[in-house]
């Protein structure tokens, strides 16, 4: 910032701000930083839509296992549950819970099927599957590893 003290009187005038350099550092420092954190942002919501989700198929996972001891088999959908997907979930995976068929034990699989923004975001896990044995999948290239 430049002053300078001249006036009427004095002879020096007074100017005050930001020369434009200054003005264009600061605006470039401050695009340096969004680049860097716009990434880790997304990254980070990513993640957490995904834990959000995995959450709540555990939490399905349980209600199967309850629902079994009461009425002997598993339930076909998650309103026999009297569970419904929450709605921070819903918007970023198609929550299913399907009987499995050609097995001589009773199964299930809870699936989350990611949609809209989510699924563009989150190539590396894909769906995500838990079944009744815990048994955990996902089908993107990080694998169970990488994404539970």
């Amino acid at each position: 910032m430049r002053v300078s003290l001249s006036g009427p009187r004095t002879g020096l005038t007074r100017v005050r701000g930001f020369s434009l350099i200054e003005l264009m550092v600061t605006v470039a420092i401050v695009g340096i930083l969004a680049a860097i954190a716009y990434p880790s942002y997304t990254s980070y919501i990513v993640r957490s839509n995904r834990s959000a989700a995995q959450g709540y198929m555990l939490e399905v996972s349980s209600l199967q296992q309850r629902y079994l001891l009461d009425a002997r088999t598993y339930a076909a959908d998650l309103a026999t549950l009297n569970s419904s997907v929450p709605s921070h979930v819903s918007s970023n995976y198609t929550v299913t819970t399907p009987l499995k068929t050609g097995t001589t034990l009773p199964g299930f699989t809870v699936t989350a099927t990611p949609i809209g923004s989510q699924l563009a975001r989150d190539t590396a896990c894909g769906t995500l599957t838990i079944d009744e044995a815990g048994t955990k999948t996902a089908s993107g290239s990080r694998g169970v590893a990488g994404c539970w």
